[in-house]
């Protein structure tokens, strides 16, 4: 399909900040300062290893694939229906699990206006979990075109600006000779390849690197693809971890290690430097604004991935009824089903001793089988340069076939690195143990994966009764 010119009006500015804004965001700080000044080298690591092949990669699929867009139909066309149905499962289920970790921090920031002890109540914290996820399902019967506007409001407002505000915070405190809860040595900075606990940090990192892929379908509609995206790219990269850097140093200087909570990190450390510039009425204003910025991202992704699901489903790996669209093209059903699995998923925060425990299980779960979902990309982009020579790519990795092999391949390490120091948990959190941790942390990637094999029966046995009948 060609695309009409006049659509083709994403510039290098708006490209950057699609790009930027489906990455960065404030509520992945406190997992990431949790390992000090070791986690500048861990960033520019990352960024290597993961963040900009993913990119690369991506881009090029989309730009080369207007119509059949996603990761289902990239890996349908590279290897067949039932590889590509383990792909989006991936990348669906990945997100369910992901949904109680946003909308703890949600919760958090709630119970930080009213009671902040309330941070450490499961009860609470499952109860608010459950309230907010309902309600933004069922407003989502509606639509997404009426939220749409609304999420990017949120996004500036609840998002860019606290980001912008605790980076520039920390960097006065640091010039300003206050006391630093860590130290700037090169043996802190650089990590012990003797030590795992050293690279648990890549947990923490590439899950807030995760949705790349998601900013690169704008790929199609930019004016001069080829030499464009890579400038954005690498514009974006230097915005990412300056912002992600800086915002996470910017609380692990001003909180002890141990009052670092992944759930209500960065309130804590809007309190700690605004109590000492004597500006504590701040605290609730910028609490609220992390309140609206949560809430924005929450409502496109609950829609989101339930329409990337619907492709499997008119493949016919799903009930139809499940499929079902209301006058609005929003699949109620689905959003339901959704609603219904992150309900259960939430009852995890039980399973740990701890509310830290706990949220570090269902990140690291979700980057586990995101980053399996990056595997079958690369391999899919790989694939698909052979297959499909000859087809249009608006932007295409540079290198030739050569260039694919390294990036593809540099992406893969990065998703195989992560894969493996995902089953060690910090030292610093709090999970019951080490084995109680694993146990329950495989158990919870069979969970989440073995329902592929029964949509492969369902599909088998539906099949079959057509042709009975």
């Amino acid at each position: 399909m060609q695309i009409n010119p006049a659509v083709r009006s994403i510039g290098l500015f708006l490209l950057v900040m699609l790009i930027v804004g489906s990455i960065d965001s404030v509520r992945n700080l406190p997992a990431t300062a949790l390992f000090g000044s070791s986690l500048v080298f861990f960033f520019i690591f990352s960024a290597i290893i993961f963040l900009i092949p993913t990119g690369l990669v991506s881009a090029e699929l989309s730009s080369a694939w207007t119509e059949q867009g996603g990761i289902y139909d990239w890996v349908r066309m590279a290897f067949g229906e039932k590889v590509a149905l383990i792909a989006i499962w991936l990348q669906w289920i990945n997100t369910m699990v992901w949904f109680p970790t946003i909308l703890s921090f949600i919760a958090a920031t709630v119970a930080f206006l009213i009671d902040p002890s309330l941070d450490e109540h499961k009860g609470y914290l499952i109860t608010v979990i459950l309230v907010v996820f309902w309600t933004l399902t069922l407003l989502n019967f509606k639509g997404v075109r009426a939220s749409a506007k609304f999420a990017g409001i949120c996004g500036l407002v609840g998002m860019i600006f606290p980001m912008a505000v605790i980076i520039v915070l920390g960097l006065a405190w640091m010039s300003a000779g206050k006391p630093l809860q860590l130290t700037f040595t090169m043996n802190s900075m650089l990590p012990h390849f003797d030590q795992v606990n050293s690279w648990i940090s890549l947990t923490a990192i590439m899950t807030a690197f995760l949705g790349m892929e998601v900013a690169t379908v704008h790929v199609r509609n930019v004016v001069n693809a080829q030499k464009t995206f890579p400038k954005a790219l690498i514009i974006s990269v230097i915005l990412i971890l300056f912002t992600m850097v800086f915002g996470s140093l910017s609380i692990a200087v001003v909180l002890p290690h141990d009052q670092i909570s992944l759930v209500d990190g960065v309130m804590r450390a809007f309190q700690a430097y605004l109590g000492g510039y004597h500006m504590p009425w701040l605290v609730p204003v910028l609490t609220l604004l992390l309140l609206i910025g949560s809430l924005g991202s929450m409502i496109n992704w609950i829609i989101s991935p339930a329409k990337g699901l619907l492709r499997a489903a008119q493949h016919g790996y799903f009930p139809q009824f499940l499929a079902k669209e209301n006058s609005r093209g929003v699949p109620v059903r689905m959003l339901l089903l959704q609603a219904v699995i992150v309900s259960v998923i939430c009852l995890a925060f039980l399973l740990m001793p701890s509310v830290n425990g706990s949220y570090w299980l269902l990140t690291s779960l979700s980057t586990q089988l995101y980053m399996i979902m990056y595997v079958f990309m690369f391999l899919a982009a790989l694939r698909l340069r052979y297959k499909y020579p000859l087809q249009a790519r608006p932007f295409k990795i540079a290198g030739g076939n050569v260039g694919m092999w390294l990036i593809t391949l540099l992406g893969i390490f990065g998703c195989v690195v992560t894969l493996i120091v995902g089953f060690f948990p910090p030292d610093s959190i709090d999970v019951g143990g080490k084995l109680h941790y694993e146990i329950v942390f495989s158990a919870g990637i069979v969970a989440m994966t073995l329902p592929v094999v029964l949509l492969y029966f369902y599909k088998k046995i539906h099949s079959a009764r057509q042709l009975l009948s």
